[in-house]
């Protein structure tokens, strides 16, 4: 029986040189964590950090809570990578539940620290599906959040953006409108909200580039620890998941050495991609957990520096 047209094109792809052959290790990697709520998991949360730290990222941010409900758990982290640690930290500040004032004063405490970096964002409202209403006397939005911390020192800002549209805009063009504007105040560069399909970004991309904007945009990776949790942060923040991906998490449940292989898998090859799309900066959201992104590193091509 001859083969199919299909079927000799897979076996060509079969006997390809292996996808992640020959990379120059180029890439830049940043890492997001978020502040411990126990002991526990600041031990791994410091665990995470030790392994990671020699792949020298260009920083490492660590994330503020629903309205601010973590600022001080945020603070002794970054303080602690500032401290200990070689890597530029970076410190995640939002607006909700605060005047300017206090916003401000964090900034300068952060930065009387040694912190240079501050990851800008609007934040969620505390109450979970809540529409979002500014501070009285607060910033009201991202925009005027970093025209404020530009006026506090001169940080550097990353901001968010959002490949499948920030749930709160009306539409596609009016939220590139919002990320020109915050890349108008000041803002350093754009970290995309995660996604699963690498089509999906560089569309994004490119409708920036079109929009005017040209300051760098990184892709936001955040490899499958759970795919329930997937699902409902998902639906949160308005990504896609593809019909494919539940298939291959379906069963594994109750197998987490197999999921994390399964994850591995499925971040790697968007990773690489995306790397064939051009993209040399990664930012990897680990949910405090070191193991994925480094493997992902790993295949990329990146080695620990001595």
């Amino acid at each position: 029986m001859s083969p199919t047209l299909d079927q000799m094109r897979e076996a060509q792809r079969a006997l390809e040189t292996p996808l992640f052959s020959g990379l120059a290790g180029d890439i830049e990697v940043s890492f997001e964590f978020f502040p411990p709520k126990s002991d526990k998991m600041a031990q791994t949360l410091w665990e995470s950090v030790e392994t990671l730290a020699p792949l020298s990222p260009r920083f490492v941010s660590v994330t503020y809570g629903a309205g601010g409900s973590t600022r001080e758990r945020t603070h002794a982290a970054v303080r602690r990578i500032v401290n200990e640690t070689s890597m530029p930290a970076a410190a995640h500040l939002t607006c909700v539940n605060a005047t300017r004032e206090e916003v401000d004063a964090v900034a300068r405490e952060y930065w009387e620290e040694g912190v240079r970096h501050i990851v800008a964002l609007r934040g969620d409202p505390p109450e979970g599906g809540a529409a979002y209403k500014p501070h009285p006397g607060g910033y009201a939005n991202a925009v005027e959040l970093i025209a404020g911390l530009k006026r506090v020192a001169d940080f550097e800002i990353s901001v968010a953006a959002y490949p499948e549209v920030h749930p709160d805009s009306p539409d596609r063009q009016a939220d590139l409108d919002n990320l020109k504007r915050k890349f108008d105040a000041g803002a350093t560069r754009a970290i995309t909200q995660f996604f699963f399909e690498p089509e999906c970004f560089f569309d994004f991309r490119d409708k920036a580039v079109a929009a005017g904007i040209e300051g760098e945009i990184v892709p936001g990776i955040m490899p499958v620890l759970s795919f329930g949790a997937v699902q409902r942060m998902s639906g949160l923040c308005g990504t896609g998941i593809p019909d494919w991906m539940e298939g291959l998490f379906a069963g594994l449940d109750e197998k987490p050495d197999a999921r994390q292989l399964v994850s591995a898998t499925i971040a790697a090859e968007m990773c690489r991609r995306l790397y064939a799309g051009g993209v040399r900066q990664f930012h990897f959201y680990t949910l405090n957990r070191a193991e994925l992104s480094y493997a992902i590193c790993h295949m990329l091509g990146l080695r620990p520096k001595v």
